[in-house]
């Protein structure tokens, strides 16, 4: 998908981009991110998706990584194949359960953005892409989910050594201009930086 809603660019080029609506299961990047629950056993929304379009590889992997560590934390991510997805990889991140903001929620939520690029940059891919993580079953509020998103995806990739791509990949137009617009709030914070906000089309 060339179009794009939005997009910040680094002073080494590096890129987060926005778009929506769109299809997770659908993105050519190198890796996309699931939503998945603590079992790692696939569910609903994006989960859901992902492994219905991935097919049964990637449930496969996460049973072995399941008989390995047991279920996975809420803030941390482990990668798998992407199976019949465009994607290579799908890397598999547990979301918080939105509790009012006054149980580590947002820490919670940051670490699932910081770890998957951390994994990412890792196993040198190039380019992932993001749902809102969260803000369905889980129920993050948007605006504030995309807050903790953008800011830490934009603290955590210029020091990535391999990944230079990031995409956000929004269920739909609410979301998408929540993330925008959080992007747009960061971009006057990030001078110092040189990170460029630029609006697009979707």
């Amino acid at each position: 998908m060339s179009d794009f809603a939005a997009r910040l660019t680094f002073a080494d080029g590096k890129r987060i981009e926005f778009h929506g609506p769109a299809d997770i299961t659908k993105e050519a990047t190198d890796a996309v991110v699931n939503a998945a629950n603590s079992s790692l056993l696939g569910g609903g929304g994006v989960d859901g998706a992902i492994h219905r379009a991935g097919g049964s590889s990637i449930l496969q992997e996460c049973k072995r990584i399941v008989a390995e560590i047991g279920s996975l934390p809420a803030g941390k991510a482990v990668i798998t194949t992407g199976g019949r997805l465009p994607a290579k990889y799908v890397i598999h991140t547990v979301g918080p359960v939105y509790r009012g903001g006054k149980q580590h929620e947002a820490e919670t939520l940051a670490g699932c953005y910081r770890e998957s690029v951390q994994i990412a940059d890792d196993h040198g891919i190039r380019s992932l892409a993001f749902p809102s993580i969260s803000t369905g079953a889980f129920g993050y509020p948007v605006p504030e989910a995309a807050e903790i998103a953008v800011r830490t995806v934009a603290e955590a990739l210029p020091p990535c050594v391999h990944t230079v791509h990031v995409r956000f990949v929004l269920f739909d137009i609410a979301a998408c201009k929540a993330y925008v617009r959080a992007a747009e709030k960061l971009s006057h914070q990030l001078l110092a930086n040189s990170a460029i906000f630029e609006r697009g089309q979707s």
